[in-house]
């Protein structure tokens, strides 16, 4: 920790101690308790508010069970043995101080043993905070915030960025990472990136998905088995290793569950975006062990870019923007290729006669375009099917051996429809529809046959396995010891069917002769005509030329050896000094493999090298309370210090180590400071290290019109690690014998040696940005060696677009492979307060939480300026929160939620809105003996039906996914059931 970082901490803790510590009188024997009948998982987090206490429980603990409540002044301890009377739940003191609900009959209470939480932050096992910051979202604020499943919890964190790693970002071609071929949904936390935060479930490692795998799919994990998500909002490489840098997702499956729980939820959005999901969980425990068994079904239906004024046409203009409709239209235009520009211009619309073709000259406009939108049609949110099952068991072998076993699958399949396709291709004399306004030999022609085939269609599945076998070991002395072998498993199918064939076009446009190979006869079944208006052409004809399709498979897999020894080194006279020290081996390997057949007579088969790595790992960790209950004196209620450490061994990279410092204090009994500092790392993707040599091509902006750029990418084998500082500073104060509580997190991240592909990242400002001049070549069209580097790379096999252009069409050669060049420093502010109070009969509790950050400050390269990037578009905004209210009488709930995204700007420096939306949730949980265990939720999200701030983006689809979602108001009903 540096200095002015230490000197920070110390004055923020000297501030609170002397504005607070003269205050300081003892804690009042009794607290005028205000908590209304109701579920009793609500009541206990009530309580816990009300009286300052950490209490844990599990919402299978108290999934159907009621209270009637209380109110009065009376002692903490009384309180909670009349919530908890009748319940067949007790609460037990851990070491720690936080409370733990056990289920134990009278007869049992004297024998009891605390079974101990596992806590995201730490490695040791037991009830307790830690230094890192934590949000806890448990199932039933899933349900109370009207969330269907954990992907769209997890995407309404203040500190998540949804603009890569989702479905929508992905189809509405606005995700940077353009590797989501699965469409499935990561996290991205403080907007470093999907691949920058790590999410486990149960403490595991996910295998990566799509096609570079490194990211993980939260779409995955059965909402139904879910018992909590742990969202640590701190770099933690020392605890869990690489990709910790942005923060930790773990997600905690139920496992303490007795009978059975069968869930229902409806729901649909405006013009489409229907949905359903169907689960049921059975469990059974007996004195020794346990079983667990969970299924879910989910159906949902697309929603269309048709479905939404903004995303409709591509013209943006009725809304403030620009008309981004291209030249690609039915019918089509006449284009010829503009050197000066780089691009395409076009000479004359086509202009079909009654009949639907154009015949004569007369049938053409100089200087006139036609306009056409190559997305219409396309889905803005993914039609699927998903299912997933989750089991899991618990034994124990006598009192010294516990054996543990668990199994997760998911299998999404989904269909969309895709762009449009298009084509610039030219005709001749050889086509008998061709015709000429000038009386030239043949033009080239910008058609889409949207009106001809209709969109291509995308269709895919996506698999996903997570599996655990251990064994837990209870050793003298209070040590324990687990071993564990995880495997997991990724697998994404991704097909495109109704593609252009490009050899099968030039046949059936006469620019060559008739194949016997292929079916089809130009002579017999006709030429392809594109001077019509999407009505001119044969079924047989359009079969041929849309009889492309491509296929592509990506599968990762991760497994590993586990061991672990912990138990207390030391007595201190805080407390126990615990220990948690062990090692892990673990293997990750990459497949991608595909298929096409858009040109050529046969199949194109190609496959990536083949991507394994090992990683060995050792790890330790040791937490030291040094003031305690036991030696606690005024100002100093508790001081503990926490120390982690982990190096690790890669076989393709070499190593890296990376400590981490934590530090609780409590200046009083309800005020805990906390800081940490640590560094984290990402290793690079295996993809990035060994990706095959590609070569394409693209239009480019330039200072005047546009330039044909050539650019080649591929992996970099000498890349190395990125790197990351990490500090927090916070505090939580929750006075007992007040109504209210609140924290903050000040944190910032220093985050280096980023991989990425500066010129291909910013491929639209590549030649416009004086910073990414190393990376570009522009080329000489008079000079040989020149010509000649043109010629090697549109003649090489990685070239993908062969005979697309002619050599003299390229202006510039750009650099687009993977490269450690870029870093950024992220700052901000973490805050969430609440407050408890009795209204109108029942308890209303009022909660707020936000995150705001003040600096994403990014170099793209080492020799680049920094650029601080808060509120423009692709990065973070400045400002994301949630205000809400909830209030609770008898067997009814309502809530009320106001959900805040602050405005930004897009590259153009163009104001984009903030967004405002309002959700509202009724629950009804009904007390008579017919309603035992069941509940009924009904949501409204976005109730104002707010549309999202617009932004006039060059795809024509008018909003930022990252930001927003198009979905507007979406109602939904949940049924659940207790057996």
């Amino acid at each position: 920790m540096n200095a002015y970082r230490s000197s920070l901490f110390a004055g923020a803790a000297l501030a609170t101690v002397a504005g607070v510590a003269q205050a300081q009188t003892p804690a009042p024997a009794q607290i005028n308790f205000s908590i209304a009948p109701g579920p009793l998982g609500g009541a206990l987090n009530a309580y816990a508010s009300q009286a300052g206490r950490q209490l844990m429980f599990t919402s299978d603990q108290v999934a159907g069970r009621r209270t009637q409540g209380l109110s009065g002044r009376m002692t903490p301890d009384e309180a909670l043995n009349r919530l908890l009377s009748g319940s067949g739940l007790t609460a037990v003191r851990s070491t720690s101080g936080a409370w733990v609900l056990q289920r134990v009959t009278t007869e049992e209470l004297a024998t009891t043993t605390l079974e101990e939480v596992v806590v995201t932050g730490t490695l040791l096992r037991g009830p307790g905070d830690t230094p890192s910051p934590v949000t806890v979202i448990r199932r039933e604020d899933l349900d109370r915030a009207g969330r269907a499943t954990v992907a769209e919890a997890l995407a309404a964190l203040p500190q998540n960025y949804a603009g890569s790693g989702t479905p929508t970002a992905a189809l509405v071609g606005s995700d940077p990472m353009q590797s989501n071929s699965g469409l499935a949904t990561g996290v991205n936390l403080r907007g470093l990136g999907p691949d920058s935060t790590l999410v486990l479930v149960n403490g595991r490692r996910m295998a990566g998905a799509g096609g570079r795998g490194d990211f993980a799919d939260v779409s995955a994990v059965p909402t139904a088995a879910v018992d909590r998500v742990d969202v640590l909002l701190d770099g933690a490489s020392a605890l869990y290793g690489a990709d910790a840098v942005g923060g930790v997702v773990n997600i905690i499956l139920r496992r303490d569950f007795d009978g059975q729980e069968s869930r229902l939820r409806i729901g649909a959005s405006e013009g489409g975006a229907e949905s359903v999901i169907a689960a049921h969980t059975w469990g059974r425990t007996w004195s020794n062990g346990q079983v667990l068994a969970s299924y879910e079904f989910e159906r949902q239906n697309a929603l269309s870019t048709l479905d939404r004024p903004y995303t409709a046409t591509g013209d943006l203009r009725p809304f403030g923007g620009t008309d981004h409709r291209t030249y690609y239209s039915a019918p089509g235009n006449l284009v010829r290729f503009d050197s000066a520009s780089g691009g395409y211009v076009v000479t004359h619309a086509i202009r079909p006669g009654s009949n639907g073709v154009a015949t004569s000259p007369s049938n053409f406009a100089a200087g006139q375009q036609n306009y056409g939108n190559t997305r219409v049609g396309g889905a803005l949110t993914p039609e699927f099917d998903r299912q997933a099952a989750y089991v899991y068991a618990r034994q124990s072998l006598g009192e010294t051996l516990e054996l543990t076993g668990d199994l997760r699958f998911s299998q999404r399949d989904f269909e969309t429809e895709s762009l449009t396709p298009t084509t610039i291709a030219t005709v001749t004399a050889a086509n008998p529809h061709f015709v000429s306004p000038t009386g030239a030999a043949s033009h080239s022609v910008a058609y889409a046959f949207g009106e001809d085939i209709g969109a291509s269609r995308r269709s895919g599945r996506s698999r996903s396995l997570g599996a655990t076998l251990g064994a837990r070991a209870f050793l003298p002395a209070g040590w324990e010891a687990e071993a564990f072998l995880t495997y997991g498993a990724e697998r994404s199918d991704d097909q495109r069917t109704g593609m252009l064939q490009s050899t099968f076009l030039q046949e059936a446009l006469g620019n060559t002769a008739e194949n016997p190979a292929t079916p089809f006869s130009a002579s017999r079944d006709g030429f392809l005509n594109l001077f019509g208006s999407g009505a001119a052409n044969t079924r047989a004809v359009l079969d041929f030329i849309s009889s492309g399709w491509s296929r592509y498979t990506d599968e990762s897999e991760v497994a590993s050896a586990n061991l672990i020894v912990q138990g207390v080194a030391l007595q201190l006279p805080g407390g126990d000094m615990r220990v948690a020290a062990g090692a892990q081996f673990r293997t990750e390997s990459l497949r991608n493999r595909g298929t096409t057949f858009t040109s050529g007579l046969a199949p194109t088969s190609t496959q990536a090298p083949d991507k394994d790595r090992e990683v060995s790992a050792a790890f330790i960790e040791i937490r030291a309370p040094l003031v305690g209950e036991a030696n606690a004196r005024p100002g100093i209620q508790r001081l503990e210090l926490s120390l982690a450490g982990r190096v690790e061994e890669y076989d393709d990279i070499g190593s890296t180590a990376n400590p981490k410092v934590g530090l609780i204090w409590s200046p009083l009994a309800d005020l805990t400071m906390r800081a940490n500092w640590g560094t984290s790392f990402r290793a690079p993707a295996m993809v990035e290290l060994a990706e095959r040599r590609y070569i394409s091509a693209t239009f480019v902006a330039d200072t005047v019109g546009q330039q044909v750029a050539l650019f080649e990418g591929g992996g970099n084998p000498d890349l190395k690690p990125e790197t990351a500082e990490t500090f927090t500073i916070g505090f939580d104060y929750r006075p007992a014998d007040r109504p209210w509580r609140f924290g903050a997190t000040w944190f910032d991240i220093d985050f280096s040696d980023q991989i990425g592909r500066p010129a291909l990242d910013n491929l639209t400002q590549v030649l416009l940005d004086p910073n990414l001049a190393p990376f570009v070549r522009r080329i000489d069209r008079t000079s040989a060696a020149d010509r000649a580097a043109v010629d090697a790379l549109i003649t090489s096999p990685a070239f993908l677009l062969p005979g697309v252009l002619p050599a003299d069409a390229f202006g510039v050669i750009v650099d687009a492979r993977w490269l450690n060049t870029a870093s950024v420093e992220v700052r901000g502010l973490d805050a969430n307060a609440a407050y408890d109070l009795a209204l109108a009969g029942g308890a209303l509790t009022i909660e707020a939480s936000a995150s705001y950050m003040t600096d994403f400050a990014r170099r793209i390269t080492t020799a680049a300026p920094s650029v601080d990037l808060v509120d423009t578009y692709g990065f973070p905004v400045d400002l994301r929160g949630t205000l809400s209210g909830r209030w609770v009488r008898d067997d009814l709930s309502v809530r009320v939620a106001v959900n805040h995204v602050g405005g930004y700007r897009d590259l153009r420096q163009i104001r984009i809105g903030s967004w405002t939306t309002t959700d509202l949730q009724l629950g009804w949980e009904p007390s008579a003996a017919w309603g035992d265990g069941l509940s009924l939720t009904a949501s409204v999200r976005n109730l104002f039906d707010a549309d999202p701030p617009f932004y006039d983006a060059v795809t024509g689809i008018g909003f930022d996914a990252g930001q927003a979602d198009p979905l507007g108001r979406t109602i939904s009903l949940q049924v659940t059931k207790r057996w």
